[in-house]
């Protein structure tokens, strides 16, 4: 797929989701098929303020080559800035700009989301960074505000105005949250609307609705969020369904040792405090549905160890054999 100048090797994208796509995650996607993956998303006044935190959630490891960073803010002077640190960092191959975090925090900041309601203001940030950046420049948003201030087919027209290269549209408003349906019609709107690359993001947890969401829309490609959560073989089936392949669910052993995998790198590169707290949600998305998940899930949430969490996994891994 090409996005400006940029040649990517799909079109199979893993959206940016705050304490979920950081660099060990997005490793595991790419090797699962993921075409691109984008960071979690950091602050432009963090960057601009030069916070340390912030700019190791945009580290990109050599396994997974190059990956989109998403920082999010509503000065665009300050946006622009931001982007001098991603004009020398190779590895960093978009810069994507997030106009759809429906967080509380970020949306009462005019941030995230809040920039639907003010497309003027959205305009100025994306030719801001679009005069400094030496890479792609994409942004990320909703169907609209909510019910009352569904506009996204306008914006994304203001947002190709602006100079962005490519839009990614999540189908459903900022009240929504994550709840209900995607709406399908206004991507396809969106997509029927500009001449830029247009990526559906919202409801992709199979290789079916892959395909739906590529055929309905005619969308240029397919970001995945939720459904790669605790589940990066989403990557493999959605590409498998797109070429026609036989679609390979992994076993409860695979997505135990693969939990396992994933929480030993985790150690190795976050040390063990943080490690231990931060892949309880992790290892709760991964074994999910397994038989006893429950019990599972309660006794490693009980634990300081990262060696006795290991040992609760490998004795559960032995019920599937």
């Amino acid at each position: 797929m090409k996005v400006a100048n940029l040649n990517l090797e799909g079109n199979v994208f893993l959206a940016p989701m705050a304490g979920v796509t950081d660099i060990i995650f997005r490793k595991i996607c790419r090797k699962m098929g993921a075409d691109l993956c984008f960071t979690e998303m950091v602050s432009a006044k963090a960057l601009y303020y030069g916070s340390e935190n912030t700019e190791e959630l945009m580290k990109v490891s050599d396994e997974e080559k190059y990956a989109a960073v998403q920082m999010f803010g509503s000065e665009p002077d300050i946006m622009a800035k931001a982007c001098e640190k991603f004009n020398v960092d190779d590895k960093i191959s978009i810069i994507d700009i997030n106009m759809g975090c429906p967080a509380p925090k970020i949306v009462k900041n005019g941030e995230g989301s809040a920039l639907m309601k003010e497309p003027k203001q959205a305009y100025e940030i994306v030719r801001a960074v679009k005069k400094v950046a030496n890479k792609p420049v994409t942004v990320k948003f909703r169907k609209g505000f909510d019910e009352d201030n569904i506009n996204a087919v306008e914006f994304a027209k203001v947002i190709e105005s602006a100079g962005a290269d490519m839009i990614t549209v999540h189908g459903r408003t900022r009240a929504q949250m994550y709840e209900g349906k995607a709406d399908l019609d206004i991507i396809k709107a969106v997509k029927e609307a500009v001449s830029i690359p247009v990526i559906g993001n919202g409801d992709i947890i199979s290789g079916e609705s892959a395909i739906r969401m590529l055929e309905y829309t005619n969308c240029d490609g397919l970001m995945i969020a939720r459904g790669a959560m605790g589940n990066p073989w989403i990557f493999r089936e959605v590409k498998s369904a797109l070429n026609s392949k036989e679609i390979i669910k992994p076993t409860p052993i695979e997505k135990i040792n693969m939990c396992i995998l994933h929480y030993k790198e985790a150690v190795k590169y976050y040390g063990e405090n943080k490690a231990v707290r931060e892949m309880r949600k992790n290892i709760a998305w991964y074994i999910k549905s397994l038989k006893n998940c429950t019990d599972v899930k309660c006794m490693v949430n009980s634990e300081e160890s990262s060696s006795k969490v290991i040992s609760i996994l490998e004795d559960y891994r032995k019920n599937f054999d």
